[in-house]
């Protein structure tokens, strides 16, 4: 191996190119020799020198690369516990989803529809929906088209993917009951209306006294035709016990209640309720893999749209989203800004907007997409007979003024 030699230089052999071998003198030793005098001119050999330490901040620096390799590497894989909104696709309420027709009617006469009536989805990541890293976080924060929030803003701690998806397949159900009775309704069209006991709030006010199944007849002496008869009937009880009567497996059982406060101040009984509705007819809707309550307000339409003569968007294309009660007011929903994005991407022009979500919708329109601010699903069948007619749509409200 080489080592420094005489002049310093690396690979340099020890001494001058021209020396010569020296013979042992009898009676020495090797040792002996090996002090021998040099030749005039020659310099003397030098020890080979120790390898030098490597510098330790050569070593820090290995160090501190593999640390952020390993670093990089966890982050990519870890979840961060933030849910990504970004636009999900449009289905139109008139026409169909996997070849089967999104609404379906039979035992009412039904009128063919040219325009486009679409319900408007998000996609979620995160949560119990799968984990989001930090680099899928960070882009999503620099994409306009998605929003990011903390999960728990959206979901309950803990919940589960299974709980998630029963309780979204349930609002669905429960919408699209709703939005029968409330297209019903809204072409004054009767059907039967029952308010029911689903499930008892933790803590409640009714816990021993109302059960799951439980029909509401009367509160305070008044028929229970709606939850706003209930709502009305503990306000002006002002917290006095309220007297409940329900039908109970066919049999009338009557209860004396004393309502708590909500966290609004309201006075409640503690009771998740659901409607039970008869229909004169059969309404089916069929749409896979969504969920939630915010196709209310199109699905009314649409059915709205297939009973009656005509063509209710006189062939334009409509876009829109809002929960829907039975009495046809129209409610807020989650991600309206990717709603409205998703909305344009499917070719609408004109969109329908809860009222109450105007403050998300203000900053957010993309170009080219007219939006409509409704209370009610009787404003929202309006614009969209405004829109067929050719009528000046400058005029409807929005979310810039009242």
């Amino acid at each position: 191996m080489p080592s420094p030699g005489a002049a310093g230089e690396p690979g340099q052999p020890l001494g001058p190119s021209n020396s010569q071998d020296v013979p042992t003198p009898q009676g020495h030793s090797p040792e002996q020799d090996s002090a021998q005098t040099q030749e005039p001119g020659q310099e003397p050999p030098r020890a080979p020198q120790p390898a030098r330490r490597r510098d330790g901040r050569y070593i820090a620096m290995l160090v501190s690369g593999a640390l952020t390799i390993v670093l990089g590497i966890a982050a990519a894989v870890l979840p961060v516990p933030y849910v990504v909104e970004s636009p999900g696709p449009t289905f139109n309420t008139l026409g169909t989803d996997h070849n089967k027709p999104v609404i379906s009617i039979t035992g009412h006469a039904t009128y063919p529809a040219k325009g486009n009536l679409d319900l408007t989805t998000v996609y979620i990541n995160g949560g119990p929906n799968g984990p989001v890293n930090i680099f899928e976080a960070f882009q999503a924060w620099l994409d306009g088209s998605k929003a990011v929030y903390p999960e728990e803003l959206l979901y309950p701690k803990g919940v589960t993917k299974q709980q998630s998806e029963q309780e979204s397949a349930l609002a669905m159900t429960n919408s699209q009951e709703n939005a029968i009775a409330s297209a019903l309704q809204e072409e004054n069209i009767p059907y039967g209306q029952k308010l029911a006991v689903a499930g008892l709030s933790d803590g409640s006010a009714s816990a021993g006294k109302l059960q799951t199944g439980d029909v509401f007849t009367s509160i305070n002496g008044k028929a229970v035709t709606s939850l706003n008869v209930v709502q009305t009937a503990l306000a002006d009880g002002a917290g006095a016990p309220a007297a409940v009567v329900v039908d109970r497996n066919g049999k009338p059982v009557t209860v004396s209640i004393t309502p708590g406060k909500g966290s609004n101040g309201k006075y409640i009984l503690g009771v998740l309720l659901q409607y039970k509705f008869t229909f004169p007819f059969d309404v089916k809707i069929s749409l896979d893999q969504v969920g939630g309550p915010s196709a209310g307000m199109m699905f009314a339409l649409g059915i709205i749209d297939s009973i009656t003569p005509g063509d209710l968007t006189g062939g334009k294309h409509v876009a829109g989203t809002g929960t829907i009660s039975p009495d046809g007011t129209v409610g807020p929903i989650g991600g309206i800004a990717q709603k409205m994005r998703g909305a344009r991407n499917g070719g609408a022009t004109l969109f329908l907007a809860p009222a109450a979500n105007c403050d998300e919708v203000v900053g957010h329109v993309p170009d080219g997409l007219q939006v409509v601010k409704v209370d009610t699903l009787a404003d929202a069948k309006s614009a969209v007979e405004r829109l067929a007619s050719g009528q000046d749509m400058s005029r409807l409200p929005t979310c810039s003024n009242n």
